[in-house]
């Protein structure tokens, strides 16, 4: 089969696929009102500090009538879907099938699914008025650095974006600082301020709802999505 044929077959599909996939999602989470996504690693036992640390921040956020969304699967993920719940709040979990892993937890009550990845990503950024980073590995760091990329160069507004674990994070943050920032300038100074690090739940909720009072939820598309 030559490259032109498979293209006619698959691709133009795959288009459709894709358009279906935004049109589902946006007229589901447009509804929702003002949200938090909540990240972290899909490995997290429910015994782990961060799988707690997660609950109580998305329980805080559910208790302030922000939805919480996550990935949708187990772990850190799973906590904050179950402290949203039991907050009474919507617990949102975009989820995406992956070979390992990845399987919906039974604490959303309001679940979508995903196959392609750059969609659901685009669905975290456009329907969020603040960020979490629990810890975790490349799916984290990935969604991490993609939604500080948006916050720097204004494609969406400067949203709070907080890490969550100084254990975990700082090492990450050191590094920054003397190789981007400092040795290199390979970030601007004021880049790091961007970034909030703590390890109190309460605090991490504190800074979203601060935020919320001062600018409230965005009315219009931010660029990144206009």
């Amino acid at each position: 089969m030559s490259e032109t044929t498979s293209f006619m077959r698959e691709d133009p599909w795959r288009i459709f696929r894709i358009m279906a996939e935004f049109v589902d999602s946006f007229q589901t989470l447009s509804r929702v009102g003002p949200a938090v996504t909540i990240f972290g690693s899909a490995r997290t036992r429910p015994n782990d500090k961060y799988y707690r640390a997660a609950a109580a921040i998305a329980k805080g956020l559910a208790q302030h009538n922000l939805a919480v969304i996550t990935g949708g699967g187990p772990g850190i993920m799973e906590a904050a879907n179950k402290g949203a719940a039991q907050g009474g709040g919507k617990s949102i979990g975009l989820n995406i099938e992956l070979p390992r892993e990845q399987a919906g937890n039974r604490f959303t009550n309001l679940p979508l699914h995903f196959h392609y990845f750059f969609s659901r990503k685009v669905c975290f950024a456009k329907y969020s008025l603040g960020f979490v980073f629990m810890p975790g590995g490349f799916g984290t760091l990935d969604e991490f650095f993609e939604i500080v990329t948006l916050v720097q160069t204004e494609r969406i507004p400067q949203f709070p974006l907080i890490l969550f674990g100084r254990d975990h994070w700082s090492g990450l943050l050191r590094w920054m600082k003397a190789e981007l920032q400092d040795q290199n300038k390979l970030i601007g100074p004021g880049d790091l301020d961007l970034i909030a690090l703590t390890d109190n739940p309460q605090e991490a909720v504190d800074i979203i709802l601060d935020y919320e009072r001062r600018v409230g939820h965005p009315g219009v598309p931010p660029k990144a999505f206009a």
